[in-house]
């Protein structure tokens, strides 16, 4: 089994040789070997890209193993306000490949992969409820870990630590009497 994704690249790039996926390591190492790699792809190529990359047999990504999002705010250097991560698995090849969709305010969005991968159902819901990214298409985006009516995104970088007084009207419950 192969442990290079660098042929499934090399597809990618022949197959969508208008887009500047700009391949490279998700983290630099020192040992080449353990090199993860990245694509980037641009949020209106999204679906098409990722729906050649699980059918194709060349690259065979059959399985969506975790979608993320990193807010950049005040990160040296960065052009976007968010990227999201899907972390794709060739289970047939055995190789990884990450990709990220960069999209900025005031309305970040990106088209849902559902329709792809069934599994990115509740990892999209997360990351709408916790980032305010809307996935377009998706088949019930739906706060899933604050509740309706919350109108803050609480992993964003400019949400304040402490909250905006969602904690403040909680008893405190001392040891001794729980």
């Amino acid at each position: 089994m192969s442990t290079s994704v660098q042929p499934a690249i090399d597809v990618l790039i022949a197959r969508f040789p208008d887009i500047e996926f700009a391949p490279g390591p998700l983290m630099p190492r020192d040992k080449k070997e353990d090199e993860q790699l990245c694509v980037r792809v641009p949020p209106d190529r999204l679906l098409e890209v990722m729906r050649f990359l699980r059918e194709d047999p060349r690259c065979s990504f059959e399985q969506l193993c975790d979608l993320a999002c990193v807010d950049y705010l005040n990160f040296p250097n960065a052009r976007n306000r968010f990227g999201i991560v899907y972390a794709l698995l060739s289970v047939s090849r055995g190789y990884r490949l990450w990709v990220k969709c960069f999209v900025n305010d005031p309305d970040p969005e990106v088209p849902s992969v559902t329709s792809i991968w069934w599994g990115a159902d509740w990892p999209e819901r997360e990351v709408y409820d916790m980032f305010g990214i809307r996935f377009e298409g998706h088949p019930d985006l739906r706060r899933i870990l604050t509740w309706e009516g919350f109108e803050a995104h609480p992993l964003r970088k400019d949400y304040p630590l402490h909250g905006r007084g969602e904690r403040e009207n909680f008893v405190v419950v001392p040891r001794e009497g729980a």
